[in-house]
């Protein structure tokens, strides 16, 4: 049941907050995204261009390619852990103060 101080769902979407959090999210979207690709198109470039660097032998069996690719999936991961901490610490809130407003 609607009080008179909540709002219509079509007024939360057409609201400045909505806004602004949608464009905050997409923002945090699409830096984390464009980093991951950099750092991944990095490699794939390095390898297609310049696999004499990843050849380069760090150990008896190894060559540096192994840590890079692994560093690579580590970065992967910390992206992760960047985003949910973003969204556990900044969005969530925002979000249920959205849904304070509809109920």
């Amino acid at each position: 049941m609607m009080t008179p101080e909540t709002q219509h769902p079509h007024e939360i979407l057409e609201s400045p907050d909505f806004k602004k959090l949608v464009k905050k999210r997409w923002s945090v979207s699409l830096v984390l995204t464009f980093t991951m690709l950099l750092v991944y198109f990095g490699f794939l470039l390095t390898v297609a261009f310049n696999k004499e660097v990843l050849a380069t032998r760090i150990g008896e069996y190894t060559t540096l390619a192994i840590p890079i690719g692994l560093g690579i999936i580590l970065f992967a991961w910390v992206l992760t852990g960047v985003y949910v901490f973003w969204a556990n610490s900044d969005y969530d809130t925002s979000v249920q103060n959205l849904k304070d407003k509809i109920q």
